[in-house]
Order: structure tokens, then C-alpha cells, then sequence
């Protein structure tokens, strides 16, 4: 939009061309992006549905065995590091990587907006979907018995740089392969690390030696984090946070430099 400034002495408007504040651009395109990402059906399903199904369906039934305690303590920890994995890493690189090939990107990256601004407002919608997800499923778990324990701020944190190391992570994907080969990666891994993350099935029920190499996951770290502090009433869990500290900075440092705008 072009601002305008008005000559009081004849009346007239005078252009004044010039992009507007940058915060506002990365709200403005925060926004946008937040409702492109939930109007999206398939994003819905990653985001939404596939999640609450599996707190549902594996709180209500006997599947898999949880160990002691009520199913849901167990499983709904687990579900919030999948929600946040479903948004932050498949859905975002999906997305993304599909912008990138339709040249979405390029033309965004020739607008007044900066490419950081791009991405911090990408990670913005990514938190305003998160908030909505964590409400959601809170809700349904408190629903089905769900009795957390533990300091809210660690929660915080885990959530904070499980998005950060899963952003970095989805990006990275995204600006390094094609769109098809996103699309089928992404949710390749959002499979495995559903099985293997310590989301549904406890990591214990795996060998030993495949145990050490899956807690290195940032999936792993998430739900183990999450499900010690409010499962068992932890302490905060510097391991846990550690493993997504350095899976965010590598992540991030990498998508940066590595990621191709077209």
C-alpha cells in the first residue's frame, strides 16, 4: 500500500511509495500463513486428526502396552510431541517444498519482506497452530482421566525447542529437495518416528542398543521430556533438552545454508 501525504496549501495528495514496518509485514504474512495452513485438508489430517484419533483410540483400548499407570498419562505426553513434529517438520516442509516449486518463494523473496522475515513469520503461524493443537488435545485428554504433573516452564521449553529443532529440520528438507520427493519423505519419517519415537510404543519394548540410538531422536527427547515432567513430576529434564538444543542449531544452521529459493 502506498502511503500518501496532503499539500494543505492546494489540496492535493502527494505518493509516498515505501514498503510498510517490518513487524507489521511479518504479522501480515504470519497471518496469512496460519490460514493457509489450517484451511488446508491434508494438514488438518497431520495436524488435528491423526493425533487425536491415537490419544483416543489407544487411551480407550488395549493395544499397546503402556506399563503402569492409566494409558492416557502415558500417551498423551507422546501425542504433543507428535502434534508438534505433524506441524513444525511434515506439514511445514510439505508446504514449503510446494512453494518452492510453484515459485511461490522466489516471488516472495523479491518482495520488501526479507527472507528471515519469511521464515520468522513461518514459525509464527507454525506456534499459532501449535497453541491451537496443545488446547485441543489437552482438552480431550483431560476428557479420558488425564492427570498431569510437573513445572509448566519445562513443558514450555521442550514444546519451544522440540519447534525449533523440527522447523529446522522440515526447512532443510524442504529447500534441498524437489516438491514430490518432500511430499514423500516427510511423511516417511512422520511414519517411522510415530513408531519408533517413543510416542505410542514405549522405547523400552525396543533392544538395548537400537534404545541408545532412537533417545537421540528429537521426537524421542520430545515425548520422553514431556512424559517425565508430566507423567512423573520431574525435575527439568537438561538430557532431553540438550538433544533438541542441538538438533535446532544444526537444523537451523543447516536450512540457512543450504536452502535454495528455487
Amino acid at each position: 500500500m502506498t502511503a500518501t501525504t496532503t499539500d494543505t496549501a492546494t489540496g492535493t495528495y502527494t505518493p509516498r511509495p515505501g514498503a510498510a514496518p517490518l513487524p507489521r509485514m511479518i504479522a501480515a504474512q504470519a497471518a496469512l500463513e496460519a490460514r493457509m495452513l489450517l484451511r488446508n485438508g491434508e494438514q488438518l489430517l497431520l495436524t488435528v486428526v491423526i493425533p487425536t484419533l491415537l490419544l483416543v483410540l489407544f487411551s480407550s483400548v488395549d493395544i499397546v502396552d503402556t506399563g503402569a499407570g492409566k494409558a492416557v498419562d502415558f500417551l498423551t505426553p507422546g501425542v504433543l510431541a507428535l502434534a508438534v513434529m505433524s506441524t513444525a517438520f511434515t506439514g511445514q516442509a510439505i508446504a514449503t517444498g510446494f512453494e518452492r516449486r510453484y515459485g511461490v518463494l522466489k516471488r516472495l523473496a523479491s518482495s520488501p519482506l526479507p527472507r528471515w522475515g519469511l521464515m520468522t513469520a513461518k514459525t509464527a503461524a507454525v506456534l499459532v497452530t501449535e497453541v491451537l493443537q496443545v488446547v485441543l488435545l489437552t482438552a480431550i485428554a483431560y476428557a479420558l482421566g488425564w492427570s498431569p504433573h510437573g513445572d509448566p516452564l519445562s513443558v514450555l521449553l521442550l514444546l519451544v525447542l522440540g519447534t525449533a529443532a523440527f522447523s529446522g529440520l522440515g526447512l532443510l528438507m524442504a529447500g534441498t529437495l524437489k516438491a514430490e520427493a518432500t511430499l514423500a519423505a516427510a511423511n516417511l519419517v512422520f511414519l517411522l518416528l510415530l513408531v519408533g519415537g517413543g510416542v505410542i510404543v514405549p522405547l523400552d519394548k525396543f533392544p538395548s542398543g537400537v534404545q541408545d540410538v532412537l533417545a537421540l531422536l528429537p521426537i524421542s527427547a520430545l515425548s520422553d521430556g514431556l512424559r517425565d515432567v508430566l507423567a512423573h513430576g520431574a525435575g527439568t529434564p537438561w538430557g532431553d533438552l540438550g538433544i533438541l538444543a542441538v538438533w535446532a542449531v544444526v537444523g537451523l544452521t543447516a536450512a540457512g545454508r543450504l536452502f535454495r529459493w528455487e
